[in-house]
C-alpha cells in the first residue's frame, strides 16, 4: 500500500468501534475521525488520509446500507478486510448509579444490538452519531441521567465510568470493516492454500432469468460465492445492483472464466477490490 501521510479515516469520534479497529489493524497510523462515512471516503480520495477503515455489516444488524450505496460510486478500492468481535459498555457520569439513568445515548446499530438491557431496566434509547459521540455527549452534558452505550476505549478518553461491562445481547457480535485506498493493491498468493477474496457489484441485462445465467459461471467453474445481495439504486424498484464477495483471486483461471460470463449477462461490473480474508473469515 502507497502511504504518504499515515493517517486512516474512520466515521465517529475517537472512541468508537472503528477507531479501535483502526488501532487493532494499523497501530503505526493515525486515525483521523470523520463526521460522516461520506468525509472519511473524501479525505481518502483527497489525500488527506492514506486508508479508510469503514464497517460494511454486522452478525446482528446486518449490512451498513450506507456503504453499499458509497462504494460503487467512490474511486477507491477495497484493500483488506477486519473482522472484530463488538463488545459495548454501559458507562456514566462517575458515582451515577443504574437507579438515576433515564435514557440511553448511542447509534441506532449499537442500540439494536443491545435491546435486553434498555428494554429491561425501562430507559428512552436516544439515537447518535456515533457510540464515542454518545459518550462524549454524556461527560460533557453533566446530566446524571444519561448514559451512553460505546466501546471501553471511549470511557478511557471521555472520563466516564463503566458500570455494567459486555451488555450486547449476543456473544456472537462481530463487525466485518473494509480497508479503502485509492489505489488497487491486489495481493499475490502466498501459499496454494492462501484465500483471496475479491468483491464486485454488477448490474444484470433486462432479460429473462439473467441473473441465473450471470451467476452460472460461479458454480461450474467452482467458485465459493460467500456474499451475494440486491440493492435499488436511483430510487427505482426495477433498478437492482447486486454486492458480491468470492473466494478467489482475479488472476485465478477459473475466476476469469466466471467474470467473462457475468460480464456477457450484465450491463456493468466492477471489481471493487481483491485483497486477503481475515482469518477470522475463514473460522465463523
Amino acid at each position: 500500500m502507497i502511504q504518504k501521510n499515515n493517517r486512516i479515516a474512520f466515521q465517529g469520534e475517537f472512541g468508537a468501534n472503528s477507531d479501535m479497529a483502526c488501532r487493532d489493524m494499523f497501530p503505526q497510523m493515525e486515525p483521523l475521525p470523520c463526521q460522516t462515512f461520506e468525509e472519511a471516503f473524501l479525505a481518502v480520495e483527497n489525500g488527506e488520509a492514506d486508508l479508510a477503515m469503514i464497517p460494511i455489516e454486522n452478525t446482528l444488524a446486518g449490512r451498513v446500507a450506507d456503504i453499499h450505496h458509497l462504494l460503487p460510486e467512490s474511486r477507491l478500492h477495497i484493500v483488506g478486510e477486519y473482522f472484530m468481535p463488538i463488545r459495548f459498555q454501559l458507562m456514566v457520569l462517575p458515582g451515577v448509579t443504574k437507579d438515576e439513568i433515564r435514557t440511553v445515548h448511542s447509534h441506532i446499530h449499537a442500540l439494536g444490538q443491545c435491546r435486553r438491557i434498555v428494554r429491561m431496566n425501562g430507559w428512552k434509547p436516544v439515537i447518535a452519531g456515533d457510540t464515542a459521540g454518545a459518550a462524549k455527549l454524556v461527560a460533557e452534558s453533566g446530566d446524571r441521567s444519561m448514559a451512553a452505550l460505546a466501546p471501553r476505549l471511549a470511557a478511557d478518553l471521555y472520563g466516564l465510568e463503566i458500570i455494567a461491562e459486555n451488555v450486547e445481547d449476543s456473544e456472537s457480535n462481530v463487525t466485518r470493516f473494509v480497508v479503502l485506498a485509492r489505489e488497487e493493491d491486489v495481493p499475490a498468493r502466498k501459499a496454494p492454500d492462501d484465500v483471496i477474496v475479491t468483491t464486485f457489484v454488477f448490474n444484470v441485462r433486462n432479460i429473462p432469468a439473467a441473473l441465473y445465467k450471470a451467476l452460472g459461471g460461479f458454480a461450474t467453474n467452482g467458485i465459493n460465492m460467500t456474499k451475494l445481495e440486491s440493492y435499488q439504486i436511483g430510487g427505482k424498484f426495477f433498478a437492482t445492483q447486486f454486492y458480491a464477495d468470492i473466494e478467489g483471486h482475479p488472476d485465478d483461471a477459473n475466476v476469469r472464466r466466471a467474470l467473462e460470463e457475468l460480464r456477457f449477462f450484465s450491463e456493468k461490473v466492477r471489481i471493487l477490490g481483491a485483497y486477503r480474508a481475515h482469518p477470522m473469515r475463514l473460522n465463523m
